[in-house]
C-alpha cells in the first residue's frame, strides 16, 4: 500500500473528526445560547428546523461539486467554511440572527457532510476493502472531543462565542493542512461488483443506478430516523416510563452511543468477511430485538441493555448505505452520496418529532413500536446490497 493512500486515509479521519467536533460544539452549547437570545425551547425547535434546511440543501450542492471539481478541492473548501460558520451562532444575539447563522451554519456542514463522505468513497475504493464505518467511528470521537473542550471553556469562564470561534479557527487550520494529502479524483480501477450490470443499455443502467440509489436512499431515512428517536427519546424513556432518576437516565443515550461507536469501530472487519448486506441484514435485526426489549421490558437494566444492542445494531449500517450509494456510479459518487445522505438526514430529523407524534395516541414505550417495524423493514430490504460475492457464499454455504 503506497503512502499516498494511507495519507488520504488519514486526511479523511481528519475531516471527519473536525466535521463531528464542529457540530458538538454547537450542539454542547446550545442551552446557553438559547438562554442569552431569550428564546422558549419551542422556538429553538423551529430554529433547528432552520438547520436542518441548510444542511439538506447544502448536501445537494456539494454532491453536484464534488462530482464535477473534484473532492480535493470542494472537502477543505467545506472545511474551512464549515468551521468559520461555527462562530456565528456563538455571536447571535437575537432570534433572527440566530436563524439566519443556523440557516448559514447548517449549510456549510451539509456541504462538508457529503463531501467528505464522497471522498471517503474514493478512498474505500482505492482500498478495495471496506473502510467507510471507520471513518463514521471518528465523527463520534469529534462529538466527544467537542464535549470535553465545551466542559473545559465553560470552566474557564469564556463565552459562547470565543469557545466556539477557538474551535473555529482550530478548524480552519486541520482542514487547510488536510488538503494536500486528499485523493485528486476518484480512483480508476475497476469497481467491485455491487454495481448492478444487468442492463447494457446505457439509459436502462441509468434507470436502474437511479432506482437502486433510491431504495437505499429510502433505507437511509428509516435507519436515521430510528437514530434520531434514540437521541432524544432515551433517557426520557427511562425516566418517564421505568421512573428511573434523570441521572440514571442520561445514561441511556450514553449506552447507545458508546455501542454505536464501538459497532462501528468493528464493522469494516464485519464488512470484508461477511459483506455489507450481512452488515445490513443482521444490524437491523440487532437493533430490532434492542428496541424490542426496550419496549416491553420492565426493568431498568434491560433497558440498558437493549439501548446497547439498538446502538450496536444500527451502528453498520449507514455506512453500507453510504458506500453502496457512491459505488453504484463512480462518476456520479457525490450526487448518490447526497441522495442518500440528504433524505437520511430528513429521517434523523423527522425521528424525534414522530416519535414524539405518536406519544399523542400512545404510551412512549408502545411508541417504540414504529421503530420494531423500521428494523424488520430495513433488514428483509438489505437484499439492495447483495453482490457476487454473496452469492458466491451462499452457493458455498448451500453446498455444504
Amino acid at each position: 500500500m503506497n503512502d499516498s493512500l494511507r495519507a488520504a486515509r488519514i486526511a479523511t479521519f481528519a475531516y471527519f473528526i473536525l466535521c463531528g467536533t464542529v457540530m458538538g460544539t454547537w450542539v454542547v452549547n446550545i442551552p446557553a445560547i438559547e438562554e442569552r437570545v431569550g428564546i422558549t425551547h419551542a422556538t429553538l425547535g423551529g430554529l433547528l428546523m432552520l438547520l436542518g434546511l441548510g444542511a439538506f440543501i447544502g448536501m445537494q450542492v456539494a454532491g453536484r461539486l464534488t462530482d464535477s471539481l473534484g473532492a480535493r478541492v470542494v472537502v477543505p473548501a467545506t472545511g474551512v467554511l464549515c468551521s468559520a460558520a461555527l462562530v456565528l451562532p456563538g455571536l447571535s444575539r437575537e432570534p433572527w440572527t440566530l436563524a439566519g447563522a443556523l440557516l448559514v451554519f447548517g449549510f456549510c456542514n451539509g456541504c462538508l457532510d457529503v463531501s467528505m463522505n464522497a471522498h471517503a468513497v474514493h478512498v474505500e475504493k482505492a482500498y478495495g476493502r471496506p473502510v467507510m464505518s471507520a471513518f463514521h467511528a471518528t465523527f463520534s470521537v469529534g462529538g466527544v472531543l467537542a464535549a470535553l473542550v465545551g466542559a473545559a471553556t465553560a470552566s474557564a469562564g469564556l463565552s459562547p462565542a470565543a469557545g466556539m470561534a477557538a474551535v473555529g479557527a482550530l478548524g480552519v487550520v486541520i482542514a487547510l493542512a488536510s488538503a494536500r494529502a486528499l485523493l485528486p479524483v476518484a480512483p480508476t480501477t475497476a469497481d467491485t461488483d455491487s454495481v448492478e450490470k444487468a442492463d447494457h443499455t446505457p439509459a436502462a443502467g441509468r434507470r436502474s443506478t437511479s432506482r437502486r440509489i433510491w431504495i437505499l436512499a429510502a433505507l437511509a431515512l428509516m435507519v436515521m430516523l430510528c437514530e434520531g428517536a434514540a437521541n432524544d427519546w432515551s433517557a426520557l424513556h427511562l425516566k418517564d416510563v421505568l421512573g428511573a432518576p434523570a441521572s440514571t437516565a442520561a445514561f441511556a443515550y450514553g449506552t447507545f452511543a458508546a455501542a454505536m461507536t464501538v459497532g462501528r469501530l468493528l464493522a469494516d472487519r464485519l464488512a470484508a468477511r461477511f459483506g455489507s448486506m450481512a452488515i445490513l441484514r443482521y444490524g437491523a435485526a440487532t437493533a430490532g430485538v434492542g428496541i424490542t426489549i426496550v419496549t416491553v421490558s420492565p426493568w431498568i437494566w434491560a433497558a440498558f441493555a437493549g439501548w446497547a444492542l439498538f446502538g450496536l445494531g444500527l451502528s453498520g449500517c449507514v455506512p453500507q448505505l453510504f458506500s453502496a450509494a457512491g459505488h453504484a456510479d463512480p462518476a456520479a459518487a457525490g450526487a448518490n452520496v447526497s441522495r442518500v445522505a440528504g433524505l437520511g438526514y430528513v429521517g434523523m430529523l423527522a425521528g424525534p418529532a414522530v416519535i414524539g407524534w405518536l406519544t399523542h395516541l400512545v404510551a412512549l414505550n408502545h411508541a417504540f413500536v414504529l421503530l420494531i417495524l423500521l428494523c424488520a423493514i430495513t433488514a428483509v430490504a438489505a437484499r439492495i446490497l447483495r453482490t457476487g460475492t454473496d452469492r458466491t457464499r451462499e452457493m458455498a454455504h448451500s453446498s455444504h
